[in-house]
């Protein structure tokens, strides 16, 4: 939904009622995936985690989107109304997070109680993202008037989006092992290489717990031998996990558990993954299939 700097009321409106956002009988009023400055009085609930999600990852905006929805079940409609603005940051990398976000929640959210409002300020946001929201929502908002969007295919959006190569991936890699067949040699050779090269003891823990995941996801699901490729540099990580099969494309996968709630059962590889990491991509390599992760490092 694009806002042109219409007041917030005229673009709710546009919408129908009950509109997004708003309390109505019966139904549930979700909050903010970012904060969302309206008035003076924003300030005040801009931290407030009932109301805003700031610095929050895909996985988690969509399981407390979820937690919303199993509470609103309990109400008369059932319903939960949202009113969403994404933090889009101020390069490339982020909007690509960002509308990577909206892709995957408009997907995986479709057929549920859930009525959305997508904020989307044409007077600062880039072309590049503004397009975007014709194919990440099935309907929009412009200059007040509400329209469905036939660019709408998440899924084809996301498989599509462009990977940045990152300046570290100029430099000769920390770690390089073309082609392990043992799981542990290769988790022990990667906790080493993070150790040696980021200083934040607690990151190193979250980081290894994630290459890990997928690396065990590598050797359990994939075809063996398993690649394994580290960069660090000043400020930035990536590492990319490689194995020789080629079935599994869905560009959708680690958003949400696999199994669902039901954390017992597993699947929780690429889903810790990209809770822990700034970017976990799903690419063709040489041999098969590579899980690309980044993330900024302090």
């Amino acid at each position: 939904t694009r806002w042109r700097g219409r007041p917030l009321s005229a673009t709710l409106q546009a919408l129908g009622n009950p509109v997004p956002g708003c309390r109505a009988p019966g139904g549930l009023l979700g909050c903010a995936v970012s904060v969302l400055r309206v008035g003076l009085r924003a300030g005040a609930v801009e931290h407030h985690p009932r109301i805003c999600l700031l610095d929050t990852r895909a996985p988690d905006a969509i399981t407390e989107t979820r937690r919303l929805l199993a509470r609103a079940g309990g109400t008369g409609s059932g319903w939960v109304r949202l009113v969403g603005q994404v933090q889009f940051g101020d390069q490339p990398r982020t909007w690509r997070e960002g509308t990577r976000y909206e892709a995957a929640s408009n997907a995986l959210l479709a057929g549920q109680p859930l009525a959305a409002l997508c904020l989307y300020d044409s007077r600062t946001l880039p072309d590049e993202v503004l397009r975007s929201a014709r194919a990440t929502h099935s309907e929009i908002v412009v200059d007040g008037a509400r329209e469905s969007s036939p660019e709408f295919d998440p899924a084809a959006f996301l498989r599509r989006l462009p990977v940045p190569r990152e300046p570290v991936e100029d430099r000769a890699p920390v770690l390089d092992v073309p082609a392990a067949t043992v799981l542990a040699d290769l988790r022990h050779r990667l906790a080493a290489a993070l150790s040696a090269h980021v200083a934040d003891r607690d990151l190193v823990d979250d980081l290894h717990l994630a290459v890990s995941e997928v690396v065990a996801n590598a050797f359990r699901h994939g075809v063996p031998p398993v690649s394994a490729r580290l960069w660090v540099g000043p400020g930035q990580l990536v590492c990319e996990i490689g194995d020789h099969g080629s079935a599994f494309a869905d560009p959708l996968a680690g958003f949400q558990p696999a199994h669902g709630p039901d954390l017992g059962r597993g699947g929780m590889g690429l889903w810790l993954a990209r809770k822990l990491f700034d970017h976990v991509d799903l690419l063709p390599g040489p041999g098969g299939l590579v899980v690309r992760l980044a993330t900024r490092l302090p």
